[in-house]
C-alpha cells in the first residue's frame, strides 16, 4: 500500500541532529527527502569515533531514506539550484541560526513568494525571536537551560545530562508533527505556512507534570536518581548480582508486590498503605525493600514479580536491548545494504500504520551520491549539470 507521504518532496537543508531526525521521520512515512549538503557535507559526517567502514555512526543513525545533493549556497549558481528545488518542493526543513536563511535569500517570506504551497519548517535553539534568539545552542546546553538537568541525577550529587540527545530529538519530533499538521491544512487552504519549534521549547513542554507541580507548590522538583517524586516504590534496587527497575504505579500493584516478595505485613503498615503515604516515607520504604532484594538475584526477582503482574525488569545495556526478542519481533532493528558498510543495522521506525506497513527504504547516502539524479529529476540537462559541477556550484 502507498505510504501516507508518498508524493511529498522534502528539501532538507538541516544538519547535525534535530533537523535530520525530523526529515528521517518524514522519509519513513514515504516522503522523498533531498538532503542538501554543503561542500564537505553535514558536520556529523565527521563526528566520531566510532566510524563504520569510514562512515560516521552518528551520521548513519539519522539519515536513512534520503538522497544527498551537494550544493554550494555561497555561489549564485548554487542558490539558483536551490530556488528550483523549492519551487517544486512541498516541505523545506532548516536548522540554521535565525536570520541565516534571510541572508541567503531564502527566508520564510522569500520562499513563500517562490512557492506559496511550501511548508517551511525552521528549527532553532531558542526560537525565532526573543532575547536569546541569536545564541548558539547545543544539546547539553539546552538540557541545562530547560531545567531538565536540574532534575536529573542522584540526591546531593551534581546535575547530569540525560544519556541521549533528547533536546534535539524532541525538537525533531515536534517539527515533524508541525509539518504534518501544515500539510493537512494545505489541503483545505492550498497554502503552505511557517512551522517553528526550538530545542528549548520542546524541553520546556517535556517538563510537563514537573512544571505544573512547581506552579502548584512554588517548590523546584528535587533530583531523585531513578525514583519518581509522585509514585513509590518506583526506582532501581540492587540485588545479589545486578540491578533491577521496579515500577509500582498504584495500590493494587503494591499489594501484589508485597504478597510476591513475602512482605505482606508492609501492605497493612499505615506508613505504606497508600501511594501518598509511601511517597512521604520513601526513604524508609526503600531501605526495607533494598534489604529484601539483596536476598536474591536479579533474574530471580524479575521472574517472581512479573509472574505476579508487577512491573519490573532488568536494566539492559544497549547491546542487550538491541538483541531483546520483543525489540526484534517488533522490527525495531532495521537492516540496509550500504555501499561501504555492507550490512548496516540501526534502530527502526516505531510508528505502526496498518494501511502502510513500514519497510526499510534505503541506506544513508554517501556525500553527493544523488546530485546528478536529483538535478535531472528537476529538469536539468546533462550539459547543465556538468556546467554547474565545473563551476563548483554542485558536487
Amino acid at each position: 500500500m502507498n505510504a501516507p507521504l508518498l508524493g511529498v518532496t522534502v528539501v532538507d537543508l538541516s544538519q547535525q541532529l534535530a533537523g535530520p531526525f525530523c526529515s528521517m521521520i518524514l522519509g519513513d512515512l514515504g516522503a522523498s527527502v533531498i538532503k542538501v549538503e554543503k561542500p564537505g557535507g553535514d558536520d556529523t559526517r565527521q563526528w566520531g569515533p566510532p566510524f563504520w567502514a569510514g562512515e560516521s555512526c552518528y551520521f548513519l543513525s539519522i539519515n536513512r531514506g534520503k538522497r544527498s545533493v551537494v550544493i554550494d549556497l555561497k555561489r549564485p549558481a548554487g542558490r539558483d539550484v536551490l530556488t528550483r528545488l523549492l519551487q517544486r518542493g512541498d516541505v523545506l526543513v532548516e536548522n540554521f541560526r535565525p536570520g541565516a536563511m534571510d541572508r541567503l535569500g531564502f527566508g520564510w517570506e522569500a520562499a513563500h513568494r517562490l512557492n506559496p504551497r511550501l511548508v517551511y519548517c525552521s528549527i532553532s535553539a531558542f526560537g525565532g525571536d526573543g532575547p536569546y534568539r541569536d545564541r548558539p545552542g547545543y544539546e547539553a546546553l539546552m538540557q541545562a537551560y530547560s531545567g531538565l538537568m536540574s532534575i536529573t541525577g542522584r540526591p546531593g550529587d551534581e546535575p547530569v545530562r540525560a544519556g541521549t540527545s533528547i533536546s534535539d530529538i524532541g525538537a525533531g519530533m515536534y517539527a515533524a508533527i508541525g509539518i504534518l499538521a501544515a500539510l493537512i491544512a494545505r489541503r483545505e487552504t492550498g497554502a503552505g505556512q511557517l512551522v517553528e519549534t526550538s530545542l528549548l521549547e520542546g524541553q520546556v513542554a517535556w517538563l510537563s507534570f514537573h512544571a505544573v507541580s512547581y506552579f502548584a507548590t512554588g517548590e523546584n522538583p528535587p533530583r531523585l536518581g531513578t525514583a519518581s517524586p509522585y509514585v513509590a516504590p518506583y526506582e532501581t534496587f540492587r540485588t545479589r548480582d545486578q540491578h533491577l527497575m521496579l515500577a509500582v504505579g498504584n495500590d493494587s500493584l503494591w499489594q501484589r508486590m508485597c504478597d510476591a516478595m513475602g512482605l505482606a505485613h508492609l501492605a497493612v503498615d499505615p506508613r505504606f498503605a497508600t501511594n501518598p503515604e509511601r511517597c512521604r516515607h520513601r526513604d524508609e520504604l526503600a531501605a526495607i525493600l533494598q534489604e529484601r532484594f539483596l536476598e536474591g538475584g536479579r533474574d530471580e526477582w524479575v521472574a517472581i514479580l512479573n509472574a505476579a503482574g508487577v512491573p519490573c525488569g532488568p536494566i539492559n545495556t544497549v547491546g542487550e536491548t538491541l538483541a531483546d526478542p520483543q525489540v526484534r519481533h517488533r522490527g525495531m532493528v532495521a537492516e540496509f545494504e550500504h555501499p561501504r558498510v555492507g550490512k548496516l543495522r540501526m534502530p527502526g521506525n516505531p510508528i505502526r500504520l496498518s494501511g502502510a506497513p513500514w519497510r526499510p527504504q534505503s541506506a544513508p547516502p554517501l556525500l553527493g551520491a544523488d546530485t546528478d539524479a536529483v538535478l535531472a529529476d528537476f529538469g536539468y540537462s546533462s550539459a547543465e549539470i556538468k556546467a554547474l559541477r565545473a563551476a563548483g556550484a554542485v558536487g
